[in-house]
C-alpha cells in the first residue's frame, strides 16, 4: 500500500503530472491542501481525469463525499480529536457507504489506544522528513501493535526496506516524488522498490 500525499503548496505542472501517477498505478492520493476553500478544492478536483476520482482521500472539506465519487476521508490529527468521541454526529450528513476513513498520528501509543476502527493509520515520522526541515524520524516499532499503520516521514528508496522491517502494512510518501526533478520517475521507482522487498518479505 502506497500513499501520495498532496504538495501542501501547489506545484508547477501538479495536475497533469498527477494524472500521470494514476496511469502508472497510483491507487492513494492523499488531497491535503490546507490552504484552499471549498471552492478551490472543487476546482482541483475537476480539473483531475475523473476515472482517477475513486483513489482520492480528502483531508479537508469531507462533504466533497457527497458531491464526487472520491475514495474516502482522512482526519487530520486535531480533527480527529474533536470529532471522533462523537463519530455518529459527524458522519450523519457524509455519504460514507463503501468508503475509507483514516487518520494522522505522532505517536504509537495513541494508535495503539485509539477506539475508533480506522481503515487505515498513518504515523510519522519514522525517519527525517524529506520535505520539511528539522523534522527528525523517530523509527517508531509497530511490530506490537495489530492495526494497519502506514509509515510516513522520509520515505525514499533508500528507507522502505527499513519501513518493512519496522512492520508498517504500507508506506506514505510526499517529498520523496514531488522534491524530486521527476515525480513520475521517483514513484515508479519507489513503487518498483516496494513491491519487489514486499514480496522478497512474504
Amino acid at each position: 500500500m502506497i500513499i501520495l500525499i498532496a504538495p501542501e503548496k501547489d506545484s508547477p505542472n501538479e495536475i497533469e503530472i498527477l494524472n500521470q501517477l494514476f496511469e502508472a498505478g497510483l491507487l492513494f492520493f492523499h488531497f491535503r491542501k490546507p490552504d484552499k476553500n471549498y471552492d478551490e478544492h472543487v476546482a482541483y478536483l475537476n480539473q483531475i481525469d475523473s476515472k482517477y476520482h475513486n483513489r482520492i482521500v480528502v483531508h479537508y472539506h469531507h462533504e466533497l463525499i457527497n458531491t464526487f465519487n472520491l475514495k474516502g476521508v482522512h482526519f487530520q490529527e486535531q480533527k480527529r480529536i474533536d470529532h471522533i468521541d462523537n463519530p455518529g454526529q459527524y458522519f450523519k450528513s457524509l455519504n460514507m457507504f463503501g468508503k475509507t476513513i483514516s487518520s494522522s498520528f505522532h505517536d504509537p501509543k495513541i494508535v495503539e489506544d485509539c477506539t475508533f476502527e480506522f481503515d487505515y493509520h498513518l504515523l510519522s515520522p519514522v525517519f527525517s522528513s524529506i520535505s520539511k526541515a528539522n523534522y527528525e524520524g523517530r523509527g517508531f516499532d509497530v511490530k506490537a501493535i495489530d492495526k494497519t499503520i502506514i509509515g510516513m516521514g522520509g520515505i525514499s528508496e533508500d528507507t522502505i526496506a527499513k519501513a518493512l522491517t519496522l512492520a508498517y502494512k504500507g508506506i506514505g510518501v510526499l517529498g520523496g516524488v514531488w522534491n524530486t526533478e521527476n515525480p513520475v520517475e521517483s514513484f515508479k521507482n519507489i513503487k518498483k522498490c516496494y513491491e519487489t522487498l514486499l514480496t522478497k518479505s512474504l
